[in-house]
């Protein structure tokens, strides 16, 4: 079984659509692993908050499969066929690493965000602090103790 690591986001009735997504990635892959919930003033646009978190998964499934299961649940969960990428969501759900694949298709694994955004490397620095980021020597927690932390954002309480 291949181990995934998962963003997900929202910032559109956010708990209900954060267990939404949690929902649909139990009911596809079986046992998940979840980091907490931060919450996280928007990226790249003005709006309300996100509530974002990390996720871990196995699969049998080839990639392409992963990435078209996604847009299925996105698209699902009322994303836009064409939503501008700095924009609201009610469900955003990115593949963060597939394995220990590096690569650039079907997608650039591992996502980029990993080390561009602060909700996106926190959640994992607290979900697989010890592991390494595929492609680097590098642990997510040594990661996140380097990482440039201007960007706001905070724990938040979450029941599924």
């Amino acid at each position: 079984m291949t181990p995934m690591l998962f963003s997900l986001g929202s910032n559109v009735t956010p708990e209900r659509h954060l267990r939404a997504g949690l929902k649909a990635l139990r009911d596809a892959f079986g046992d998940i692993q979840c980091s907490p919930v931060f919450e996280a003033e928007p990226v790249g646009f003005n709006g309300t908050n996100f509530l974002n978190m990390a996720v871990k998964a196995w699969t049998d499934w080839p990639v392409e499969a992963v990435l078209a299961w996604i847009k299925d649940v996105e698209f699902a969960h009322g994303r836009p066929e064409n939503a501008k990428k700095y924009a609201p969501r009610t469900l955003d759900i990115d593949l963060l690493t597939f394995g220990d694949r590096v690569c650039l298709e079907p997608t650039v694994l591992p996502r980029p965000d990993i080390l561009k955004l602060a909700f996106v490397l926190w959640p994992l620095a607290e979900l697989v602090p010890d592991e390494t980021l595929p492609g680097t020597n590098h642990s997510y927690k040594s990661l996140w103790q380097g990482f440039d932390k201007n960007q706001s954002l905070w724990k938040v309480p979450f029941e599924e």
